[in-house]
């Protein structure tokens, strides 16, 4: 009886938000205030991380002024620009939150769409949106288009808009992603690897509010195709086992120690 009167209670879940950043100044302003006003309405406690990437105009300063005001937003910085998976593996390996989500700095998603991915926790360990009539030009619809089909098509994750950058990911799933250049353009495939069941769930999209797309038609067809392969050449090395049954000695492990 006792113990049950004494018994810890489980920890509340937390989500930390990771924002990569590279030179998107114009954005970050605004930006700040969407995230605070989602931090606001969030269900579970929530603070956000950017992770500036090498940034060369000022965008390092303005997120220093912003973290400075907001108790709730932190950042680190990286010594150069590293690409985006890069910065997102950094995020993540400075995570310590229950789920960590994931937006572009670009404004073309808002983080209030965040509200709809909880009720589909802890149920499923991922859930990312579907940008819903997309506001981007006609280039970069046709290629997103040829991308995503070329992936579907090849390995068969059932994800209909893997290019969508808003996510969130139970952190013991994330952390053990295998990373490598290109891994952001599968993380749901990422995830399902190990078992864990992704949600897709439709967002709202908008046109760019500022600034330029760091992406354009040759590497946003060229880099996906390419990266499909190499992810389809990992997925057959990948290693997955699960524990039957087990007996450790801890006296033996004590001794070995010694």
């Amino acid at each position: 009886m006792v113990n049950e009167l004494y018994r810890e209670e489980p920890a509340k879940p937390t989500l930390t938000i990771l924002v990569p950043v590279f030179n998107e100044a114009e954005c970050l302003l605004r930006l700040s205030e969407a995230l605070e006003a989602f931090l606001q309405q969030s269900p579970m406690a929530a603070q956000v991380l950017f992770v500036n990437d090498g940034s060369t105009d000022n965008s390092l300063s303005l997120i220093r002024e912003i973290c400075q005001r907001h108790s709730l937003f932190n950042y680190i910085s990286l010594s150069r620009n590293s690409g985006l998976s890069t910065a997102i593996k950094a995020g993540i390996d400075h995570c310590q939150s229950t789920y960590i989500g994931y937006i572009d700095a670009d404004l073309q998603t808002s983080p209030m769409d965040f509200l709809l991915f909880f009720e589909h926790l802890p149920t499923h360990q991922m859930i990312c949106g579907i940008r819903m009539k997309r506001k981007d030009t006609f280039v970069k619809k046709i290629s997103s288009r040829i991308a995503n089909g070329f992936r579907r098509r090849m390995i068969n994750d059932g994800i209909v808009d893997t290019g969508c950058p808003l996510k969130i990911i139970d952190a013991a799933y994330a952390k053990r992603v295998p990373f490598f250049d290109g891994m952001h353009r599968f993380l749901p495939a990422l995830i399902q690897l190990q078992g864990g069941k992704v949600k897709q769930v439709p967002v709202q999209h908008f046109e760019r509010y500022a600034g330029t797309s760091k992406y354009h038609l040759f590497n946003r067809l060229w880099g996906p195709l390419n990266d499909t392969f190499a992810f389809r050449w990992m997925r057959k090395r990948y290693i997955r086992y699960t524990i039957a049954e087990q007996l450790i000695n801890e006296r033996a492990v004590r001794h070995e120690q010694v």
